[in-house]
Parts: C-alpha cells; sequence; structure tokens
C-alpha cells in the first residue's frame, strides 16, 4: 500500500512569455489554496492525501493542470470551485470528476 491514499502534484511551472504554461492560471496559489483546504479538512498526511508542486508535466497546453496518483487522473481547473470538487468528489469519495478530466 503506498504511504499515501492520494498524491497530487499541480503544475506550477513558467515558460518563456508567450509561451502556453501553468504559472499563467495562478496555479501555485491554486496549489496553495488546495494544500490548505486539505489540512482544513483533516486529511493530510500518512494515509491521507499529499499535495505537491510539479515542474512542468508537459501538458501545458490543456492548463492549468493537475495529476492525482496512484490512478493518473489528469484534470484542469478555472477556479478553488473546481479545486473543491476534485476535493469532494475525487479525494473524498473516490470518484473522477468527468466535467474537468483531460486525455
Amino acid at each position: 500500500m503506498s504511504f499515501y491514499n492520494y498524491h497530487v502534484f499541480f503544475c506550477t511551472n513558467q515558460r518563456a512569455p508567450g509561451e502556453a504554461c501553468c504559472a499563467n492560471f495562478n496555479a501555485r496559489q491554486v496549489r496553495d489554496y488546495a494544500k490548505n483546504r486539505i489540512k482544513e479538512l483533516g486529511l493530510h498526511g500518512p494515509n491521507g492525501v499529499r499535495i505537491n508542486i510539479a515542474g512542468c508535466l508537459g501538458r501545458c497546453e490543456k492548463g492549468p493542470v493537475v495529476v492525482v496518483y496512484p490512478e493518473g487522473t489528469w484534470y484542469t481547473y478555472v477556479d478553488e470551485e473546481d479545486i473543491d470538487d476534485i476535493i469532494e468528489q475525487h479525494l473524498q469519495q473516490g470518484k473522477k470528476v468527468e466535467r474537468l478530466l483531460i486525455d
């Protein structure tokens, strides 16, 4: 069994001006929001959820992007409400948030 039930990576990469990148969508602030929300809900830590910053995940054209392991589920998001849906539906209930999935 994994140390964490879910390991969530937020791409926060900054590319050259004019290139698509997750940092253009306040990815670091959204990651901070997710991390704080997970702590507020008591979901963080061993056998829980770990929220991390990632460098480029190579999918900036779909961005902003977040990937949830162990499933390898890829999401995009627009705002904190989308992150709340990922937390509630995927990380708490184990259901994918279909409307935010990317392939």
